[in-house]
């Protein structure tokens, strides 16, 4: 075992060697080129569109105070909602009294959802849901094969 770490050790070393002797490259000019642009068209980013450490101290500022008192808010309404002041639905009402006629629709479609699944024979849906595997396989398969056809390596490839 160890006369094979030797060897290995022996062999990255000529590597090592070998490596350090070629000589350095230069990058594309296109490629130097195209990084300089990218560094000009970052720096000339606006401060909000960069990372949050390079804001101004001012808009850092009011961004924390704003998370913050949402956060406090978040935590007294549900800490008033849990001690009985108001209920649950009463501390969600208002916010989400838009979404009240979706919400109605939701429960309609899925109330009709429900009572199809009762007057269908489960015999029937099992079939179904056989079938939809049937095919789910059979596309499965024909991309497969159409892949294996449209990109099929050449002899030379092999």
């Amino acid at each position: 075992m160890s006369e094979h770490k030797e060897a290995e050790q022996r062999l990255e070393t000529l590597m090592s060697q070998t490596l350090r002797g070629l000589p350095s490259r230069r990058a594309p000019a296109t490629l130097e080129a195209r990084v300089l642009a990218e560094l000009q068209l970052r720096a000339a980013l606006p401060w909000w569109r960069v990372g949050f450490a390079h804001w101004p101290a001012v808009p850092r500022a009011a961004f924390i105070v704003i998370c913050a008192a949402l956060i406090a808010a978040t935590i007294l309404g549900g800490a008033s909602a849990l001690i009985g002041m108001r209920s649950l639905n009463e501390a969600a009402a208002l916010p989400l009294s838009w979404m009240h006629p979706i919400l109605m629709v939701l429960s309609s479609t899925g109330g009709v959802a429900a009572l199809l699944v009762r007057v269908i024979p489960p015999l029937w849906l099992y079939g179904a849901l056989a079938f939809g595997m049937v095919l789910y396989l059979a596309l499965f398969g024909l991309g497969a094969a159409a892949y294996r056809l449209l990109y099929r390596p050449s002899l030379g490839d092999l």
